[in-house]
């Protein structure tokens, strides 16, 4: 087992991290810009060490600085989060040059599945079902004109280095095709330093459904059951649950083997997810693959019983995973929602600011992961997330309604939050019926999915 680990992260991810390492008798370092300073997790680590300004170009994704940290501190292992450097191959491909261990999978499984086109390709090859679009990236709009007549108007391009959301537009005909593309390159350049975009024919109203699956070096690969992840604004998840209400026992057996197939046909290691689009046919297709932990991962634990983060850990360190796919079962149902720094009534548009009081919410079933404190000041420099609250309950309507209290109790002055818009979504006869897919949250708000 690693006896001391650097955090490269920030915010509840960092503390989460370093929490779960101090359970396993593991030292570990805080990284942190000049605008972290008094962040929690830089009071909770073990070590600390500034790497920068707070630009996260000049720090959080300062390759050579967060390096220079590991070596001055002697950390054997280095755990990215999610997020920042956390899918970066040559971030990781630098740790292991340095006999550093990147917790994670190694920097080929990360540029494998960093190229969403090729990452169709692979999952193709490893019979899993994908979404019909062309078989790697587009050469000219020509050739996309040529591919969308024949899968059918609407279709979507999206980047093959992205995610988030970024580099991706809905096209319903060849001119807003041609226009999308122009669009999507540009962004997908601007965003990921690759200009290059790929096409698929868009489904209407999926479900967002994936997959948590986790690997070890000794040939063992396994799911941890689903999280349905449809209630989102942008392709931004905002709130997130396991299990689905759309997946009996029969449909998530084909779609967790369809995950582990895929994951295992690039002999994946550590934590990461499958993703995939569900229609209302009930035909699901892949999506992408994140190789990494996900910001919803405390889903999962609830309804298992598992900690994924010190999972991670253990088998980055070479250990063999405690766990037969036979022993996983999901209990009950658990809920997160995504408190974000935004003004939801003013699209969205981001609060930092002083927190001036924070009360977090207690009681049964109810758990918080959050880096906020009062006097605590969120930057303006990085992603809003401020806090995620999750709920268990004995069933989904047990879940829904401590989630509701949880709210409801949360208390945080100074800044605005999206605690009013969860609210509103988890009181929609949309939500409460379970009757849900990556639009609603724009239905609910009476907008429509932005197309360019």
């Amino acid at each position: 087992m690693f006896k001391k680990i650097l955090v490269a992260n920030r915010g509840e991810i960092a503390l989460r991290i370093i929490r779960a390492a101090r359970e396993l008798g593991i030292e570990t370092v805080a990284v942190y810009s000049e605008a972290d300073r008094e962040s929690l997790h830089v009071r909770l680590a073990d070590e600390a060490v500034c790497i920068g300004p707070p630009p996260s170009s000049a720090s959080y994704l300062h390759i050579a600085r967060i390096i220079s940290a590991a070596e001055i501190t002697a950390a054997d292992a280095i755990h990215p989060g999610y997020g920042f450097l956390s899918e970066n191959a040559h971030f990781a491909e630098v740790c292991e040059s340095c006999h550093i261990r990147f917790i994670g999978p190694t920097s080929e499984m990360i540029r494998l599945m960093g190229d969403k086109a090729v990452a169709r390709k692979t999952m193709l090859e490893a019979g899993v079902p994908v979404t019909p679009g062309s078989e790697g990236t587009l050469e000219s709009p020509d050739e996309a004109a040529k591919i969308a007549s024949q899968l059918g108007y609407p279709v979507i391009i999206k980047a093959a280095a992205g995610g988030g959301g970024k580099g991706m537009r809905i096209a319903t005909d060849e001119s807003s095709l041609r226009n999308g593309i122009r669009t999507a390159q540009a962004e997908a350049e601007a965003n990921f330093g690759s200009g290059a975009v790929y096409l698929e024919r868009y489904m209407e109203k999926p479900r967002h459904i994936e997959f948590q699956i986790i690997g070890d070096r000794h040939g063992n690969l396994l799911h941890l059951g689903e999280r349905e992840c449809s209630i989102q604004r942008r392709h931004q998840k905002l709130i997130e649950e396991s299990p689905s209400v759309a997946l009996d026992d029969d449909l998530r057996t084909k779609m967790g083997s369809a995950a582990v197939a895929g994951a295992r046909s690039i002999g994946y290691e550590g934590c990461g997810t499958i993703e995939f689009l569900l229609g209302e046919n009930r035909e699901f297709y892949f999506m992408e693959m994140n190789t990494r932990i996900q910001v919803e991962h405390p889903v999962t634990e609830e309804v298992t019983g598992y900690d994924l983060i010190k999972a991670q850990i253990a088998v980055a360190a070479g250990e063999p995973l405690p766990w037969r796919q036979d022993e996983i079962r999901l209990r009950g149902h658990a809920l997160e929602c995504r408190v974000n720094a935004e003004k939801p009534d003013q699209n969205f548009q981001p609060s930092p600011g002083k927190v001036s009081y924070f009360h977090s919410p207690g009681g049964p079933g109810v758990r918080v992961d959050s880096h906020l404190y009062s006097g605590y000041y969120v930057p303006p420099y990085y992603d809003s997330m401020v806090a995620k609250i999750i709920t268990w309950g004995r069933d989904r309507m047990e879940s829904i309604v401590r989630m509701r209290r949880a709210l409801e109790e949360t208390v945080v002055e100074g800044i605005d939050t999206t605690i009013p818009l969860h609210l509103r979504i988890l009181k929609s006869p949309a939500f409460l019926s379970g009757d849900i897919h990556t639009g609603t949250l724009e239905e609910l708000l009476g907008t429509e999915r932005p197309a360019a």
